[in-house]
């Protein structure tokens, strides 16, 4: 089974949120599975050049607006599956993988290229599969490639849907130029061209990251006006949860936390606390618990329940620690949040990197996660690989891999709430600080979670059913 993934950001080379882990990861644990699978993403300025090999083409031509453009493609082995990086400054040397007002033009010719160079790689895949907006436009040209190509007759497309909200929209005007005018009616939705829709309408079969959202996706709640295409494609849609790389995110082998630790031997996570608290300035005062977040500051992500919780929340004797940047708004507050109570409430805004997130997963004891809505979510399941027990809101993946703590059975591995209000919240996070009152039951708690298998090998062998299916065309 030959695979090519293409993405607009991956682990360990450009992240910016779950997308990049999932590409990365899945790319590696299908390689891993025995499948011949490999990755495609755009060169960033950002890239640390020393996870490059060397130029693998230099001489890569793209049709692109009329003309031939001349480009580079570089590979690399860092993520232990073959990586190729198209390499075109003029759109990805700018600082930011997205924001730029030209994103669908670079995106554009990023999927352009990427099936100018699957031309140069050998055999036709049997699997594209496409991530997110960004790639829509991919699944469109193979479409067309695949009918009058003899080289991709047989490629089948597979679109993951890693969050319905981002719809690649730009103005219709600009389809002709791009290549893509006689498609039109596939990008049109609510006057304006999305990469996202004709992504969907393109492809063979939709995946989304978890099964709850699969569902979700279908009604006009979480649909974002898509709701109508993704029941008229329910037949072709299927959920599948992500996995977690436990190479990256395993407290017993990690090297940025300041003592190692697993679910036999625990006592190196008092160790990571007190290194946390150091880290953001608290008191040395272990007793107390910390609640720690790790998002987007966007609404999503719930941050209008903890701004509305936050006394509450301090009341309950917890700190509270929190990394992530976003709408001004949010930070806004979080830094006015800090200023009222500087020894009980940590932030960091901005991205500080990898390590400091393994830091915050390996010393707090909760974690949080109150979103509107979540196609999947990754830090939940990272936070039980490191005994930080989730309090999440059951909706989309959080719903389907955080099994509420149930105290006569002692199953479990967090705690849930329903309804998307702010006292819903501190009630579980009042219930998490009760049994964290209790150290036999806390400690329970903890190895549940750490003992629940998220594994990217479960996943993996999913798409790959999933991959044989709609080569054969059977029904997903």
């Amino acid at each position: 089974m030959r695979v090519a993934i293409l993405s607009s950001e991956a682990v360990p080379f450009a992240k910016t949120g779950g997308l990049a882990d999932v590409s990365g990861a899945l790319t590696k644990a299908l390689h891993a599975e025995g499948a011949d699978s490999f990755l495609i993403i755009p060169l960033y300025d950002q890239i640390d050049r020393t996870a490059l090999g060397s130029t693998f083409i230099d001489d890569l031509e793209v049709d692109w607006r009329g003309k031939l453009a001349r480009i580079r493609v570089w590979q690399s082995d860092a993520l232990k599956a073959p990586t190729y990086l198209i390499d075109a400054p003029h759109y990805f040397a700018p600082g930011k993988i997205y924001g730029e007002v030209n994103d669908f033009e670079r995106f554009a010719f990023f999927c352009r290229a990427s099936i100018a160079l699957l031309n140069r790689l050998g055999d036709a895949p049997d699997i594209l599969h496409c991530n997110d907006w960004p790639t829509g436009f991919a699944a469109v040209e193979m479409r067309a490639r695949r009918r009058h190509e003899e080289f991709f007759a047989k490629t089948r497309i597979v679109f993951s849907i890693h969050n319905l909200a981002y719809q690649g929209a730009f103005r219709p005007s600009d389809l002709w130029w791009l290549g893509f005018n006689a498609y039109a009616s596939d990008f049109m939705l609510d006057g304006a061209a999305s990469a996202l829709k004709a992504g969907l309408v393109a492809a063979d079969v939709l995946s989304t990251v978890s099964p709850r959202y699969a569902r979700e996706i279908q009604t006009p709640e979480q649909g974002y006006g898509l709701d109508w295409l993704m029941r008229a494609r329910s037949d072709r849609l299927i959920g599948i949860t992500n996995g977690v790389d436990y190479d990256v995110w395993n407290p017993e082998t990690d090297t940025d936390i300041a003592a190692n630790f697993s679910a036999d031997d625990l006592s190196g996570k008092r160790e990571c606390k007190l290194d946390l608290l150091q880290r953001f300035g608290l008191p040395q005062e272990p007793e107390r618990p910390i609640i720690g977040i790790i998002s987007r500051l966007v609404g999503q992500k719930g941050y209008d329940l903890i701004r509305q919780a936050a006394r509450g929340i301090l009341d309950t004797g917890a700190f509270f620690i929190a990394l992530g940047a976003g709408a001004r708004e949010y930070e806004d507050f979080l830094q006015s949040w800090h200023d009222q109570a500087p020894q009980r409430v940590g932030v960091y805004k901005g991205y500080a990197g990898e390590p400091l997130a393994h830091q915050i997963e390996a010393g707090a004891d909760i974690f949080l996660m109150p979103s509107l809505y979540e196609p999947c979510g990754l830090n939940q399941m990272y936070s039980m690989r490191y005994g930080t027990v989730p309090v999440v809101r059951a909706t989309g993946g959080l719903d389907d891999t955080v099994e509420s703590f149930d105290v006569s059975t002692g199953k479990g591995n967090g705690f849930k709430f329903g309804p998307y209000s702010a006292s819903a919240l501190l009630e579980k996070i009042r219930e998490a600080i009760y049994f964290y009152t209790q150290p036999d039951i806390w400690a329970q708690i903890k190895r549940n979670g750490m003992k629940t298998d998220n594994s990217w090998s479960a996943a993996a062998k999913k798409y790959l059913q999933l991959y044989r299916e709609v080569t054969r065309g059977a029904p997903v």
